[in-house]
């Protein structure tokens, strides 16, 4: 017996049309022998699978999704750009095909509603509406047929049996018309109605595709984050390396401006990295002999050396990419209402159909066949699922219309149908709560002190120091010039001096300050102290006779923060807050803002950690961030907001992007979700109230009472009016209030 040799990975689906696909692939991968478990995501258009490599093989679990009309990706399963490739190829072909059924539907739209009369409108209508059919709508045929030979059936099963039903009986009654006329029958064509279904349908999945076009790109762009090539030091030579040929315990040279490319350990020179994709904070880390760097975190004006210790798939990075994918494969499969109705309503209407045959060729009298074969025609025709193609499409369309009015764009329909279930938010601070940057909050000059200010203006736009920048900022708005420098300094975890008109300066904080004997009053110390408490970072700014000014620097909280997170408490949500900064600003933060749950110094899988813990606890969770960090606990999220000045990876996982940085955005978001889900339920309700009332009397219900048939031709007006009144219900979303 073939030792167990269990593997678990992902791979892509292609093809995946509606939930209902997802079902019938996973169905079908759980059902192949050497298949532990496997779960399938429509919205990832992903499958993640546990088999026994010893039994099966990754291109036998291909086979077996091939069969039923799907794809699986096992080459490459893991290259984004090849992903992506596929995805915009699938694309391409849908938008082709719907663009073609479109430009030869409408003619023949034309054709039976103006010229009916005219001796040869059947016969062009069945020219142009049969690479309609069997053509640009090949694929609901090829998909029905495969779904079909499993014992299988979806929407595409109930597209191909109308449309190809409507068609074949128009062709007869057009060809011989004298088989209806010899009867006292009338030989209706119904081409049009077989062709408009099929470009309404097309239309539908080209706008759902064309919402998930892009699901490779976070990922694309976070291993964008990883320079291709490194300068390394081997036997004192510098050398250039791919970096597939890094290995632990190279030196590596990292110079300004560059991105790290493995995790490691500095062993010379010294440097400020930006490190928001790990921490979300603004402020540049010092970098120095025997610190930790981590790959794709930023080097800013200095340079160093540091010793590889991870590479590959065991850096930070890797680690979050990794993550990311995990998340965004872990969440169930969206199971839309319509795709719920439909796994009932497809095989019912079918039966219906079937039944109606049969009864009529058993009780229908002298014109058995040929009511049968009418009745059961028409309810095929009415039954038609083009409303219900359209019923959450018009809707989402609208309401994502509606969100961009509002600075709030929308990527699918899973955020909106979920967003008015939330209960519980996450925020992060840098950049959702505040503004993401420090800035000068207090600048307290000494009694006759502001003269200096060309001094500080000057010292400041020399130095290399991250907060410099914030300094040089307020400075520059008091018309501060530059002044000649005869000296300059900058000192290690302490601060700079320079020499201007031949008199010593001193910028950093109190130590450096008491190393070099410059006298500081008590009342300076209280003050710095008072700031300190308040989660703000304090530069001392004096001369050899003592303190000149002292500077506060802290990322200031938006105006709109607090209002929006009491709104959120106000409707029963509660919110939290997550930041990889220290406990102290955590706190200040909280307090600031009204939030009593809060977390500081939150690695991003923490925070991920946290999102699914209060997952456990049923709670629909949102998660606003706006940095490379929060990425994994976006991914995680039910519904997650990316904010619409933080980093594109973030917008990329992000369901949500909120285009102003206003969080009173969030609520109005939630709200939209309530009233685009009212609008799709409504539209479900009008696309099946037409079926309800008109699948009977298509079957021939009322002939018996008063000899009534419902004419095909008023069927397809019925499905018609049925699409009409969705659209209609659709756009009355555009007149809501948020």
């Amino acid at each position: 017996m073939a030792k167990e040799q269990i593997i678990k990975q992902s791979f892509p689906v292609l093809e995946m049309t509606c939930a209902a696909c997802a079902v019938s692939v996973e169905s079908m991968l759980s059902n192949t022998a050497g298949v532990k478990s496997a779960s399938v995501n429509y919205a990832n258009q992903s499958a993640l699978v546990e088999y026994n490599q010893a039994q099966i093989s990754p291109d036998q679990l291909k086979a077996a999704v091939q069969a039923i009309g799907y794809d699986l990706v096992v080459d490459d399963a893991e290259n984004p750009e090849l992903l992506a490739e596929y995805e915009q190829q699938h694309y391409r072909q849908l938008k082709q095909r719907t663009l073609g059924a479109v430009a030869l539907a409408v003619p023949v739209v034309v054709l039976s509603m103006f010229f009916m009369d005219w001796k040869y409108t059947n016969y062009i209508s069945m020219v142009l509406s049969a690479p309609v059919v069997f053509y640009f709508g090949r694929s609901f045929f090829m998909h029905a047929w495969k779904q079909a030979r499993y014992g299988r059936a979806n929407m595409d099963t109930l597209v191909a049996l109308s449309t190809g039903i409507a068609f074949i009986f128009s062709v007869f009654n057009t060809l011989f018309p004298e088989f209806w006329h010899s009867r006292g029958l009338h030989a209706h064509a119904y081409f049009e109605s077989a062709a408009v279904v099929i470009a309404f349908i097309s239309l539908g999945k080209l706008l759902e595709e064309r919402a998930k076009s892009t699901t490779s790109s976070a990922i694309k762009k976070l291993i964008g984050l990883q320079p291709k090539t490194v300068w390394t030091k081997i036997n004192g030579i510098e050398k250039e390396l791919a970096i597939a040929d890094v290995q632990a315990g190279y030196t590596i040279i990292v110079k300004p401006g560059e991105k790290i490319p493995v995790d490691g350990t500095v062993t010379s020179g010294q440097s400020f990295v930006d490190e928001s994709m790990i921490s979300g904070e603004p402020v540049p880390v010092e970098k120095k002999t025997g610190n930790k760097v981590f790959s794709g975190t930023i080097n800013q004006k200095g340079s160093f050396e540091f010793v590889a210790d991870k590479v590959g798939a065991n850096t930070l990075l890797a680690q979050i990419i990794r993550m990311v994918k995990e998340a965004q494969g872990s969440k169930a499969p969206v199971q839309k209402l319509v795709d719920k109705i439909a796994g009932v309503f497809v095989p019912i209407v079918i039966v219906i159909s079937i039944l109606t045959f049969l009864t009529w060729i058993i009780a229908g009298g002298d014109q058995a066949f040929t009511h049968g074969l009418l009745t059961s025609v028409t309810v095929l025709v009415i039954a038609c699922p083009c409303a219900l193609g359209l019923a959450t499409p018009t809707a989402i369309m609208v309401g994502i219309g509606k969100g961009a009015e509002h600075n709030i764009l929308i990527k699918d329909a899973e955020s909106l149908e979920l967003a008015h279930k939330v209960n519980a938010v996450v925020l992060d601070k840098t950049g959702t709560i505040t503004q993401g940057k420090p800035v000068v909050t207090e600048l307290i000059w000494a009694k006759d002190a502001e003269q200096y200010a060309a001094v500080l203006y000057t010292l400041e736009a020399k130095s290399e120091h991250p907060l410099a920048d914030a300094v040089v900022k307020a400075l520059r708005t008091t018309n501060a010039e530059s002044l000649p420098v005869q000296a300059f300094e900058s000192i290690t975890a302490r601060g700079v001096k320079g020499q201007v008109a031949q008199q010593w300066y001193w910028i950093g904080n109190l130590k450096l300050l008491t190393e070099n004997q410059v006298p500081v009053s008590d009342e300076w110390i209280q003050k710095a102290a008072a700031l300190q408490a308040q989660a703000r970072t304090v530069i001392f700014f004096a001369n050899a006779q003592g303190v000149l000014a002292l500077l506060a620097i802290a990322d200031p909280v938006k105006e709109t923060s607090k209002e929006a997170i009491k709104t959120l408490q106000q409707k029963g949500i509660e919110v939290y807050l997550l930041t990889g900064d220290n406990e102290a600003t955590a706190r200040s933060v909280a307090l600031q803002v009204g939030i009593t749950h809060y977390k500081a110094e939150v690695l991003p899988s923490d925070k991920a950690g946290f999102v699914k813990e209060l997952q456990q606890q049923d709670k629909v969770v949102a998660m606003a961030g706006d940095g490379v960090n929060d990425s994994q606990a976006l991914a995680q999220a039910d519904v997650s907001i990316a904010m619409g000045k933080g980093s594109d990876i973030a917008m990329d996982v992000a369901k949500m992007t909120l285009i102003t940085s206003d969080l009173m955005v969030i609520p109005k978001a939630l709200k939209l979700s309530t009233k685009t889900v009212q609008g799709i339920r409504q539209n479900l309700f009008w696309a099946f109230i037409y079926n309800l009332i008109g699948i009977p009397l298509a079957a021939g219900v009322l002939y018996p009472v008063n000899g009534f048939l419902l004419d095909p031709m008023i069927a397809g007006a019925a499905m018609a009016m049925s699409s009409l009144s969705v659209v209609g219900n659709s756009l009355r979303l555009k007149f809501a209030k948020l």
